[in-house]
């Protein structure tokens, strides 16, 4: 009996240790939808960081109304 609780006991440590451990995810599929948008219009390739449009979408209530993008920095020439 003492050795079935032991294994319970570390089933249940390693399920906790699994459970706790994974990062909740803030970036749903129903953003996207509702958006319009692709995933990494607000986070870079492969990254859960936010990209400047992804930071006016946390901070505006979910919107992007009003958002307006960066213009694209011109290319250095090469001379």
């Amino acid at each position: 009996m003492r050795r079935i609780i032991e294994i319970v006991a570390l089933a249940a440590v390693f399920s906790g240790a699994f459970f706790f451990s994974a990062a909740p995810s803030a970036a749903k599929p129903e953003y996207a939808r509702r958006t319009q948008k692709e995933c990494n219009f607000c986070h870079p390739h492969d990254s859960w960081n936010l990209t400047d449009a992804g930071k006016y979408y946390r901070d505006h209530h979910y919107s992007l109304q009003g958002y307006t993008p960066p213009k694209p920095q011109p290319k250095p020439s090469k001379n």
